[in-house]
């Protein structure tokens, strides 16, 4: 594909002479290859203009950038490097986004679990359909592995293209505010755009919650979505509202044109009646908690305004019996149940531990921790939050990054003893967790938080292999020998 045809998509400020034939797309110089385009732009962390002379090195045919860099190959200046990359990845690869209906997820919490809820539903349904997130991307009998929540462009338009190829017709995709202030998604049209959810984080990254919620907004103008599904018990959904956007609301405490009866309600999961814009639909939740039945709702407001009928919403609901890492039930020990889940905010975790206590007869125990290099505000909070709602806590590590392990787990502490003393501190996650487990008598419950699915824990810029659940049953394993 020649450059000059790319660069139809974007406006720039000048470039050097010459044309060329681009045939990949690049972001590491270290992977350049021949004739790839490499995009330069000051990240957050790094300014990949200091390696446009390395990727030229490697093959690189032409450079995309917001100054002039010391290469040969043409150069073309642009003011946003980033926002050049999301619309020429665009082209190269032919808009897949104009030939797929997209629904994007957003939400502080919630956003994988109505994804994962909603493809079920839609493969219920016969609809032939792909899933990106936290988790991965998934569609056929494909599955790749998890980067970001919402990968950069050059990844996120080529999974849209490979779907597009296997017959893919709708795709459902969770949408950071990263992603959006970024402008990650900035060529898709939106068929639906959901919201969960706003509470405390990332504010490492935008600094306020004010300019958080605005990368929200910017998911729900007009030219954005074609339809919006907003949560009626979010004060934050008022401001996402447009009279020049179709929407759907759903809720259980405030008027909704979605809302639910909750039947019945276990430990592993509920019993619902969902009343969808006056159909009725009665299905299980394999998942407890109230914020899953909010999930559920939301999921089945899509998937009504994608045409499914009730009898499908609910055998697509009843069959997702649990998502990755999403308070999910691992194991039953001495009687106590072990669930690990991925709340990693205040709000997530005070979700799930009071949908934890209502089924509790014992001990509410927690094993949790908070990441380092992110938004060091909400540490105290959850020591907070973890003081009232749970008996005992395990606080530990979870990502600490660059930080000092040590550091991190003094600020969550100073949050935990305002309300409670009854804790521990291990640095270690894994000598943490068999505290914990050996903790467990009949009765009691034991939620380990924060990493949910995740296969790694990242120290000094190393991720090493480390999962909840694996941990978990070795050391169940050796407990029962």
């Amino acid at each position: 594909m020649k450059l000059s045809f790319l660069l139809r998509e974007i406006s720039y400020e000048r470039r050097t002479a010459g044309d060329c034939e681009i045939t990949g797309l690049c972001t590491d110089s270290r992977s350049a290859c021949d004739g790839d385009l490499f995009f330069c732009y000051a990240g957050t962390r790094v300014d990949s203009h200091r390696f446009a002379k390395d990727a030229e090195s490697r093959g690189a045919a032409a450079v995309v950038c917001e100054r002039e860099c010391g290469v040969s190959c043409p150069q073309i200046i642009v003011k946003n490097g980033r926002e050049a990359m999301t619309h020429i990845s665009a082209a190269f690869y032919n808009h897949p986004e104009r030939d797929l209906k997209i629904v994007g997820v957003t939400g502080t919490n919630g956003k994988t679990t109505v994804s994962h809820m909603l493809r079920s539903i839609l493969e219920e349904g016969g609809i032939k359909s792909g899933l990106i997130g936290t988790l991965g991307a998934k569609y056929g009998n494909k599955f790749v592995a998890p980067a970001l929540t919402t990968p950069d462009p050059v990844f996120l338009f080529s999974l849209l293209a490979d779907m597009k190829k296997e017959g893919v017709t709708t795709v459902v995709t969770e949408v950071s505010a990263h992603a959006l202030a970024l402008g990650k998604v900035s060529p898709i049209a939106f068929e639906i755009a959901v919201f969960t959810n706003l509470t405390q984080d990332h504010l490492d990254f935008f600094g306020d919650m004010k300019r958080y919620g605005n990368a929200k907004k910017l998911l729900f103008q007009r030219e954005k979505c074609r339809f919006a599904v907003l949560n009626a018990d979010d004060p934050f959904s008022r401001e996402l509202y447009d009279k020049n956007v179709p929407s759907v609301s759903y809720g259980l405490e405030n008027p909704a044109e979605v809302f639910a009866v909750i039947e019945s309600e276990t430990a592993r999961g509920s019993r619902v009646v969902l009343n969808l814009s006056d159909e009725l639909c009665e299905t299980a939740i394999g998942m407890t908690g109230r914020h899953n039945v909010y999930n559920a709702m939301a999921a089945a407001a899509c998937a009504k305004r994608l045409g499914l009928g009730v009898e499908e919403i609910a055998r697509g609901l009843a069959r997702c019996k649990g998502v990755d890492g999403r308070l999910e039930w691992v194991a039953s020990f001495r009687g106590a149940d072990i669930f690990v889940d991925f709340a990693h905010t205040p709000d997530g975790l005070e979700k799930s531990l009071s949908a934890l206590r209502e089924h509790c007869t014992g001990k509410l125990v927690c094993l949790f921790g908070c990441g380092g290099n992110r938004d060091a505000g909400k540490r105290p909070l959850m020591g907070e939050t973890a003081a009232k709602y749970c008996d005992f806590a395990v606080i530990t590590s979870d990502n600490p990054r660059y930080e000092d392990p040590c550091d991190i787990l003094a600020q969550v502490e100073a949050g935990y003893k305002r309300y409670s003393k009854r804790y521990v501190s291990v640095e270690e996650r894994e000598k943490g967790t068999e505290y914990a487990v050996n903790l467990l008598t009949a009765g009691d419950i034991l939620l380990i938080a924060g990493k949910g699915g995740e296969t790694y824990q990242e120290i000094m810029g190393i991720k090493y292999s480390y999962n909840d659940k694996a941990v978990i049953n070795s050391i169940l394993g050796k407990l029962k020998q």
